[in-house]
């Protein structure tokens, strides 16, 4: 298995700077991709951005060209940085892996980012 730490969120004004991290750990030979949805109250998970082993990027057309994701395959840990944040983007971030070894993704538990007016 594979097991994710996420590290980084908090509370930033609108305008501000986050990056958060996602540290994987156990069976890490199997990930393929390293990404983040998010969830705000009452909404479903939304697609936030993805990056794989060979640094092909993706990212929804909400954030792009403020949030940039990245990977450090020596320390298998996933980045994602955030700049002129918005009140929109205020939702718990999950980290999640691809992995060769099964269909559904592996998620972690979660971390709060909360962009204040």
């Amino acid at each position: 298995q594979v097991q994710l730490v996420e590290s980084g969120g908090g509370l930033v004004q609108a305008g501000g700077s986050l990056r958060l991290s996602c540290a994987a750990s156990g069976r890490i030979d199997g990930i393929t991709g390293m990404g983040w949805y998010r969830q705000a109250p009452g909404k479903e998970r939304e697609f936030v951005a993805i990056i794989t082993r060979i640094e092909s990027e993706n990212y929804a057309n909400s954030v792009k060209g403020r949030f940039t994701i990245s990977i450090d395959n020596a320390k298998n840990t996933a980045y994602l940085q955030m700049n002129k944040l918005k009140p929109v983007d205020t939702g718990v971030y999950i980290c999640y892996v691809t992995t060769t070894f099964q269909i559904a993704p592996i998620w972690g538990q979660g971390i709060q980012v909360t962009v204040s007016s």
